[in-house]
């Protein structure tokens, strides 16, 4: 008995419905081939040390200032609303320790992730997305200049070492901006609140969370990359690499932060 045919139109269904998938799979592919091409750009000769220090500053000290107005106003925040529910249950005492464990175990570092993904992802990926389209990097290319190692390994060795770093600002500043408010309701001078606030802090408290933000800016600086040297479609394509490299960093800080946070408290 013969087996009835499949009709044409079930067939282009099904591969309408596995299309979705099978693009998420190449763009995981394509994702790892490029993070495995610029982590061997990274490690070999020659060095782009000039590049690095202009990256490191666009990326760097250009974002202080936004990171740490992000830190003062989680710091304000969090003491104006920790100080409310602190004193229904008695517990006034513990709101600099509240301050302090918060911002620096958890609330600065996802928040500076975030911060700087919005500012430094939509601006690699615009840039580098613009030099595709306008074919400078294919004009690198045909010059025997790896645009990998100039352009890519940079950026993310610049994201990587910078995120730390205005993590610990925006530690500073919400830490600070915290005991403002605090005073303001209520008189504490600043040594007494950094001296409860830090009772109890160790270094398995301060470093692990600080440290976990390299991988926040190794996130920030590969998928944006990546989203900017594959651009297409001329000036709409730029704006779609740098909204798509907002989104999709952002989205893996958020998981990455729940894994790391997992991790840091098996290992620390």
């Amino acid at each position: 008995m013969a087996t009835p045919a499949i009709p044409r139109a079930a067939i282009e269904d099904l591969r309408a419905l596995g299309k979705p998938l099978e693009d998420v799979l190449e763009w995981v592919g394509d994702l790892g081939l490029f993070t495995w091409r610029v982590a061997k750009a990274m490690v070999s000769r020659p060095f782009e040390g000039a590049e690095f220090l202009r990256q490191l500053d666009a990326i760097g000290a250009k974002s202080l200032p936004l990171a740490a107005l992000a830190g003062a106003a989680t710091g304000v925040v969090l003491s104006l609303q920790t100080r409310d529910s602190l004193m229904r249950f008695g517990a006034k005492s513990l709101l600099p320790a509240v301050i302090v464990f918060s911002l620096v175990k958890e609330t600065g570092p996802i928040i500076t992730g975030l911060i700087v993904s919005g500012r430094v992802g939509a601006g690699i990926g615009a840039e580098l997305g613009s030099m595709r389209v306008t074919e400078q990097i294919d004009a690198m290319e045909a010059s025997a200049v790896d645009p990998h190692k100039y352009l890519v390994a940079t950026r993310v060795v610049a994201c990587i070492v910078a995120m730390p770093l205005l993590t610990i600002a925006a530690d500073f500043f919400g830490i600070l901006m915290g005991w403002v408010a605090s005073t303001l309701a209520e008189p504490v001078s600043l040594r007494l609140f950094l001296s409860n606030g830090f009772h109890g802090v160790t270094f398995n408290d301060l470093l692990p969370p600080t440290l976990k933000t390299s991988i926040f800016g190794l996130i920030i600086g590969v998928v944006s990359c990546f989203q900017g040297m594959r651009t297409r479609g001329g000036t709409e394509g730029v704006g779609r690499s740098a909204t798509s490299s907002v989104v999709l960093s952002s989205l893996f800080i958020i998981v990455a932060d729940v894994l790391l946070v997992q991790l840091i408290l098996e290992f620390f």
